[in-house]
């Protein structure tokens, strides 16, 4: 069989270090291939351009940067650069994409335009604990274990997957945990400052609901969602 065409994507930007963990985390998995933003779209959710000339450039041997959003990027490379990929995976993003993130996260956009196109489409982020450094080396080893695993699931139609790799020691070997998105809200607060609003919610104050993504990797668990279009 010939090897998995894999197209890596993230909305953090093409030189972003969770882009190259990924490649670290995929390689030997299959063929790979990328097409990333030129700017970072944290937080664009499922946004698309049709009214303006996306620019692309050759970053390397098969791979591009757009001028565009991470969905952007997924529909150029499906419909015009790299028609041939079969599976697509956006990552690894800074910051979690848990439960009611996936609504906004550019990350988790990308997976679902690849599956709307009919690819298997898979979202991963690494949570980021406060006052913990992050080692992306640890975010690609974690990565590597879930990712060889949804590698060789049987793509359902209409269907894509949201990983979410905990933040742990480096002596804590995380277990892998398939679980539902949380549904509840964020902690959604603002301070008034004259006439102006600032957002002064806290992302580890949001509720867990036992047995769900939020709590489980909060918890230490690689949470694994099937997300349904």
């Amino acid at each position: 069989m010939a090897p998995l065409k894999i197209l890596l994507t993230n909305d953090d930007g093409w030189d972003a270090p969770g882009l190259a963990a990924l490649k670290c985390a995929v390689a030997n998995l299959g063929e790979v291939v990328v097409m990333a933003p030129l700017h970072q779209h944290s937080y664009a959710g499922h946004r698309v351009t049709t009214d303006a000339g996306l620019e692309i450039r050759e970053t390397g041997q098969g791979e591009y940067s757009l001028s565009g959003t991470p969905a952007d990027c997924v529909r150029v490379a499906l419909t015009t650069v790299f028609p041939e990929v079969d599976v697509v995976i956006a990552g690894i993003n800074r910051g979690g994409n848990l439960g009611s993130d996936v609504y906004i996260s550019g990350t988790v956009a990308a997976a679902r335009e690849a599956a709307l196109l009919g690819r298997k489409g898979i979202a991963i982020s690494q949570f980021v604990r406060r006052n913990m450094e992050l080692d992306w080396d640890d975010s690609a080893r974690h990565g590597r274990t879930a990712l060889g695993q949804l590698l060789t699931e049987v793509h359902e139609h209409k269907t894509y997957w949201n990983v979410n790799l905990p933040h742990v020691e480096k002596t804590v070997v995380p277990g892998i945990v398939e679980c539902e998105t949380d549904n509840e809200p964020l902690d959604v607060r603002f301070r008034r400052e004259g006439d102006r609003v600032h957002y002064a919610g806290s992302y580890p104050a949001r509720p867990r609901t036992p047995g769900k993504d939020v709590e489980n990797c909060f918890g230490g668990a690689i949470t694994v969602s099937k997300l349904r279009l």
